[in-house]
């Protein structure tokens, strides 16, 4: 189980170092001087894209995953439940991440504070994914006494 959460907490940390690197690379476009205007046709497309895709993934990623935790704990094999909820968390925390990023990317592009708003969301929807061993064990019913 500690090899589990090592890996889902390397993935759900690296998320955090991607926003950090999409923040550097945020300052890079300020400096030279790349901008995209936020009321242009293609700004408007930007900004509508993600807040669709942050409004629309965030609460499916989270629900899927609620849904299907419930089915893998009712799994015989302790290695198939915890392959299953590997797959699935790490899946969840992509696809929250990539609003997060994007998010960043895009608020320096547009200087749009509706992108930082939608950067925030989902970093508080990663909160909620934070790999820790009392949710693995609740989540999928398991014993206490396994690492």
């Amino acid at each position: 189980m500690r090899k589990i959460l090592t890996k889902l907490s390397a993935v759900y940390y690296a998320v955090y170092v991607a926003a950090i690197v999409a923040a550097l690379l945020g300052f890079y476009i300020l400096k030279h001087g790349y901008y995209i205007n936020p009321l242009s046709g293609i700004g408007v497309t930007i900004q509508s894209v993600l807040i669709i895709l942050i409004i629309g993934s965030v609460p499916v990623a989270l629900a899927l995953f609620h849904r299907k935790t419930k089915k893998w704990a009712q799994i015989k094999t302790e290695e198939e439940k915890l392959q299953k909820y590997t797959r699935g968390a790490i899946l969840r925390i992509a696809v929250i991440g990539t609003g997060l990023v994007l998010g960043v990317i895009f608020y320096y592009l547009m200087k749009s504070q509706s992108m930082l708003f939608c950067a925030g969301i989902s970093a508080i929807a990663l909160f909620f994914c934070k790999p820790t061993k009392v949710k693995l064990i609740t989540e999928l019913k398991l014993d206490e006494n396994n690492d």
